[in-house]
């Protein structure tokens, strides 16, 4: 099968898309299909990831980068005549590219919004999405022979909206770790988490990810003496120059002993971040579904979620659960740091079974590849495929 997954930009400023549509990508070639991934250049920012086993190909974009006006993308898309089109994420140009191109070459497409019509993300820059709602994504979304959602939550948010079109459930996934570096190698390369318990969020640096509320429950939870030793290390990109505002909250806070801004961290030090890893918590506002989240479980690492993450961690024992707000998040770490080592290392490994069971990139890739030859009429309706009652 021939597949091009479409997206904006392939940089770590296109947030958590990039490397899910490399990632799926990659799988999907790895099965034996003919995948490639397009989108547009970012000169500014570091490459998302490099492209193993798919064809990974940017395109200039002509004015606002935030626009994504990119027709080198339109004019490859035309000469690689796909099967099918995946476009990952909204209201850029590559939703005009690909809605034109299913126009005209009459072949089906899939679009994942990737959280991108939850009503948080839809709240911001609101004015912005509504005029490219009536000018493209409106009648794109409707052209589309089927949506992806990475959760149940997801696909009744699609109805809500009046979407009608056919829904497929089908959640991202990760690779396991072959191999953990050693705990103390965060350590050696940050030395104040040297020696210390680490909570550890690691996800873009943007106000919809909640650090405030963050801030204020570990501050809170120091003035109670509940987290003696404890470090927050604070992961991820900048965005909107959210850093500098945490960063001055954190000094305010009395925090500089408590938490640690690492920048961004990819490979080696990443993988070491969680290994280091006595916890991870991420209180965002919204999300589609958080591959940081996968990671941390995958290494065994036991999670504080807001319930807007779309995760159910309290079905499969794994974490705890809260509201984004610094005292519901306060009372989940609190209950956090209460438990003793063994239970949280009980609740680690059955996050590590839920993933290695449901949640790798190949079996994201196969449930998808049988949705796909469903479209092309080539095979039957997946029973992760619904359709509108």
């Amino acid at each position: 099968m021939k597949v091009a997954h479409v997206s904006w930009l392939l940089s770590s400023a296109g947030g958590g898309i990039p490397p899910v549509a490399r990632a799926l990508a990659a799988a999907q070639a790895g099965l034996g299909h003919e995948s490639a991934l397009l989108g547009v250049r970012d000169d500014e920012g570091p490459a998302a990831a490099e492209l193993p086993l798919c064809a990974g190909r940017v395109y200039a974009a002509v004015g606002p980068k935030a626009v994504g006006f990119a027709p080198g993308l339109a004019h490859a898309l035309a000469r690689l005549s796909p099967e099918v089109v995946h476009l990952h994420g909204l209201f850029t140009w590559p939703s005009q590219a690909v809605r034109r191109w299913g126009a005209r070459a009459g072949c089906p497409v899939m679009i994942a919004p990737h959280g991108m019509l939850e009503p948080w993300a839809l709240a911001r820059s609101a004015w912005k999405k509504r005029l490219f709602w009536w000018l493209v994504e409106g009648d794109n979304l409707a052209r589309a022979a089927c949506l992806h959602a990475l959760n149940e939550a997801e696909a009744a948010n699609f109805r809500r909206l009046g979407l009608r079109n056919p829904v497929a459930v089908v959640p991202n996934g990760v690779d396991l770790p072959a191999e953990a570096p050693a705990p103390d190698e965060l350590g050696r390369r940050f030395p104040l988490a040297a020696g210390r318990p680490v909570l550890l969020f690691l996800a873009r640096l943007h106000p919809k990810k909640g650090l405030p509320a963050l801030l204020d429950a570990w501050a809170a939870l120091a003035a109670e003496r509940a987290k003696d030793g404890w470090l927050l290390v604070v992961a991820g990109p900048d965005q909107l120059g959210h850093e500098a505002e945490m960063r001055a909250r954190s000094a305010a806070l009395g925090l500089e002993h408590d938490v640690l801004f690492t920048g961004p961290l990819a490979g080696e030090v990443k993988a070491a971040a969680f290994a280091a890893a006595d916890g991870f918590v991420l209180p965002s506002h919204s999300e589609g579904f958080s591959i940081a989240v996968l990671e941390a479980m995958s290494y065994g690492v036991p999670v504080v979620l807001t319930r807007q993450c779309n995760f159910d961690l309290s079905r499969l024992g794994a974490g705890w659960v809260c509201e984004p707000d610094g005292g519901s998040v306060r009372g989940a770490l609190g209950s956090f740091l209460a438990c003793s080592c063994a239970e949280r290392q009980a609740m680690g490994r059955r996050g590590y079974e839920a993933v290695k069971a449901g949640y790798t990139w190949e079996m994201a890739s196969r449930k998808l590849i049988d949705v796909y030859a469903w479209m092309l009429g080539s095979g039957p309706r997946p029973a992760w495929v619904e359709l509108a009652p």
